[in-house]
């Protein structure tokens, strides 16, 4: 059946308020704002003016690129048509046959600006050249060289390094959509599943979580951004992971998590987004990076678990099947944690009810038995 506009639009509000109110994005983006910053403070962007231009994006670079170099040629290009008109080289000077100028065929503005470009990038056609007899035309060829020599090597390193940023490196990691709350491991975890797309390691990879929220201190605080801790671990141990394939994180929830007060029913009802964050070294460049990720409530499904998503062939050899990587399959999961403990504790249980795939039905017979 053909859902209506309305629900259509009331679902799109829903993932755009989801996506406005994230600190960060699925893709690792911190979404955060800065007002009203000190003025004085604005002057350290130019002062780390190397950094500034890296983190720039790339169609303003590319636009400085282009004006950093039109305005040097423009503004020597002035100063060799200055020097031109202070010899009398000019056309409108009307010079005498044995007038020799500072720059041959330097006759125009055009002609100054055009030298101004040869000279800066070295090309050098021969049409126009400098002469011996103007001392200022040699110390300004020797200064519009060093500050070219500058620039082309200032936005070498720009362009050489934005292309090596290890973020690009964390764009071929990636996590699941979801998260799943399911039985792991003896006690119920909350798993996510997270994969390298290339065959070549990430060094000395560790992971950890974040899990914020607001809270209110027994003072009468309002904390908007309290961040709590959030363990993971793998079946191979929690630090200097082997990451050739995909990895299931497991977050078991004990009574020292923030998870255990939650339950299938109020989940969604939360207010809080888990950040999960991946630290290693690039095998290949031995470059540090970190990848990032975000989980909101409606993001977590209780009472699901991943596929399998590796697998041995005949001949030996394993094989990743990406298409079940988001795949989740649903398994007879606890109410809530108190109910997977068999703990006495604030059960929170649905008016509704909930359908349990794990629940099997039994007959009890007896003198004064009732048949079930």
């Amino acid at each position: 059946m053909t859902r209506s506009l309305r629900e259509v639009l009331k679902e799109y509000m829903s993932e755009r308020r989801i996506r406005k109110s994230r600190l960060v994005t699925k893709d690792g983006r911190c979404n955060i704002e800065f007002g009203t910053v000190m003025h004085r403070h604005r002057y350290a962007y130019f002062l780390d003016i190397w950094t500034t231009f890296v983190e720039t994006r790339w169609r303003f670079v590319v636009l400085h690129f282009i004006a950093s170099f039109t305005l040097s040629w423009f503004i020597f290009g002035l100063v060799w048509y200055w020097i031109a008109r202070d010899n009398g080289d000019l056309t409108w000077q009307n010079a005498t046959e044995e007038h020799i100028p500072c720059v041959q065929n330097v006759r125009c503005m055009t002609t100054a600006f055009l030298y101004s470009l040869e000279t800066q990038t070295t090309i050098g056609y021969g049409n126009r050249y400098i002469t011996s007899l103007c001392p200022g035309a040699v110390a300004l060829i020797i200064i519009q060289c060093l500050i070219g020599a500058i620039i082309n090597c200032f936005w070498c390193g720009v362009v050489m390094t934005k292309i090596a940023l290890p973020k690009k490196r964390a764009k071929t990691i990636t996590f699941s959509e979801s998260a799943v709350i399911c039985p792991k491991k003896g006690t119920l975890c909350l798993q996510i599943r997270v994969a390298n797309l290339r065959k070549t390691l990430m060094i000395g990879s560790q992971i950890y979580g974040k899990l914020l929220r607001t809270t209110v201190t027994p003072e009468g605080e309002t904390v908007i951004m309290d961040q709590v801790s959030i363990d993971f671990t793998v079946d191979s141990g929690k630090d200097n992971l082997f990451f050739v394939c995909p990895l299931s994180l497991y977050h078991m929830i004990d009574k020292t998590s923030p998870f255990f007060e939650m339950a299938v029913d109020t989940l969604h009802q939360q207010e809080f987004e888990l950040v999960v964050f991946l630290d290693g070294t690039a095998e290949s460049t031995s470059s540090t990076c970190q990848v990032r990720t975000s989980y909101v409530p409606q993001e977590i499904m209780w009472g699901y678990d991943f596929l399998p998503i590796i697998s041995r062939s005949k001949e030996g050899k394993y094989r990743v099947d990406f298409s079940n990587f988001a795949k989740v399959v649903p398994v007879p999961t606890a109410h809530c944690s108190y109910c997977y403990h068999n703990e006495a504790g604030h059960h929170h249980h649905s008016r509704n009810g909930i359908e349990n795939q794990g629940f099997e039905v039994i007959d009890i017979d007896g003198p004064n038995g009732t048949k079930m």
